[in-house]
């Protein structure tokens, strides 16, 4: 399958971050979608170091509490289960849009 010059231009144009023109009035807040993607990811590894953190914390005698601990494990692990069915939605997306015929 080649790539059309049309489809190379599209491809380019929906690279580029937005301009201040293609934003929508009222709409000047939005950031694009990779930085949103971005600061998603961060801090799902944020919620992972936290929760490292406090198991190590937990192991060595410094916390006693359990609750706080299961409660960071669980938010850790929702955010990753979320994070993986993000990921693989967006999979499945791209590979239909490979299957549109041009």
């Amino acid at each position: 399958m080649s790539i059309t010059p049309l489809a190379l231009k599209a491809y380019n144009h929906a690279a580029q971050p937005p301009k201040e023109t293609d934003v929508p009035a009222g709409h000047k807040d939005v950031k694009p979608f990779s930085a949103t993607l971005q600061d998603s990811l961060k801090n799902v590894n944020n919620l992972q170091k936290e929760s490292i953190g406090m198991i190590e914390s937990f192991a060595s005698g410094e916390r006693q509490n359990v609750h706080e601990l299961m409660i960071a494990l669980q938010k850790s692990s929702l955010a990753m289960s979320m994070t993986s069915a993000v990921r693989n939605k967006l999979m499945e997306a791209y590979k239909e849009v490979m299957r549109m015929p041009f």
